[in-house]
């Protein structure tokens, strides 16, 4: 399995956190998402080896949070 961590704006609470985490945990591919308001990030733990970024822009977005790419 492979961990990925994207840069997400706009999380201001817990409610936002779990939000734009379960949003992104629908996305074919992604097995958990963990978001965190404080760093701007979310940790997300692929199923196998790549997820399509597109699908994860549109999660986050969906959200009303601005999608800032992945993160290393």
């Amino acid at each position: 399995m492979k961990t990925i961590e994207l840069k997400v704006k706009g999380m201001m609470c817990v409610h936002c956190e779990k939000h734009v985490a379960d949003a992104i945990e629908k996305v074919a591919g992604v097995e958990k998402a963990i978001a965190d308001k404080n760093n701007d990030r979310v940790l997300v733990r692929l199923s196998g080896d790549s997820v399509d970024e597109n699908a994860l822009r549109s999660a986050v977005e969906s959200e009303e949070k601005e999608y800032c790419g992945i993160v290393g």
